[in-house]
């Protein structure tokens, strides 16, 4: 049994200034005022759109990001519709082969505080659940049940990768869902730091979201 922590790679290469050149390009098409653009005038403009809820622009530049997480929260990421999706099938992964280290991975949850007596109790219940389940999926693997039907038994705990592609406005509209205090605290772990990393690479599009404590 492997546990391992929420993860996430941003698999497009990210020029924010190119972008906001290009989406800029893009727009003026709507006012046919492509004479106004100059080296600095490409995050004016996109800010005033972003402002005005002009967001259909930015809605032609994508960007893919491979996350790890837990399959609840890939089930709440998969709700947003206007995506891609790429991710792990349970119904064709054999997790008793060599590449998987024979053993299913689980994703360690963060809502437990482990320092306290109970977070320590609450931890010990889950491992213990999760690794019977490890057991009893092997041996229905041992005992000739093929994956597909020895899946039928794995949690919401268990480790997948997804791939998924979302328009910048979706991802506007992800960030500020998922980032929410009343999201749920798995995805937040993920989706903070995410936003935090758009913001980094790419300028202006998600300044205004911010993230509540």
């Amino acid at each position: 049994m492997i546990t391992v922590k929420p993860s996430f790679s941003i698999e497009t290469k990210l020029n924010g200034t190119e972008i906001l050149k290009q989406l800029e390009k893009i727009g003026r098409t709507c006012y046919k005022s492509e004479n106004l653009i100059n080296e600095e005038s490409a995050e004016k403009f996109i800010k005033n759109i972003i402002m005005k809820g002009h967001e259909a622009i930015i809605e032609h530049y994508s960007v893919t990001v491979r996350i790890i997480c837990d399959r609840g929260v890939s089930h709440e990421i998969v709700r947003h519709r206007i995506a891609s999706y790429a991710q792990e099938s349970t119904r064709y992964c054999n997790y008793s082969k060599d590449k998987f280290s024979n053993q299913l991975t689980f994703v360690e949850p963060s809502f437990w505080d482990i320092s306290t007596e109970s977070g320590r109790k609450r931890m010990e219940i889950w491992q213990s659940v999760m690794k019977y389940i490890e057991d009893k999926y092997m041996e229905l693997i041992e005992s000739g049940a093929a994956p597909q039907e020895a899946r039928s038994i794995l949690p919401n705990s268990l480790k997948t990768e997804i791939v998924v592609t979302m328009n910048l406005r979706e991802w506007r509209h992800f960030f500020k869902l998922r980032t929410a205090n009343d999201a749920h605290p798995q995805i937040r772990e993920i989706a903070i730091p995410l936003l935090d990393e758009f913001k980094r690479r790419i300028p202006i599009i998600f300044d205004d979201i911010s993230i509540e404590s």
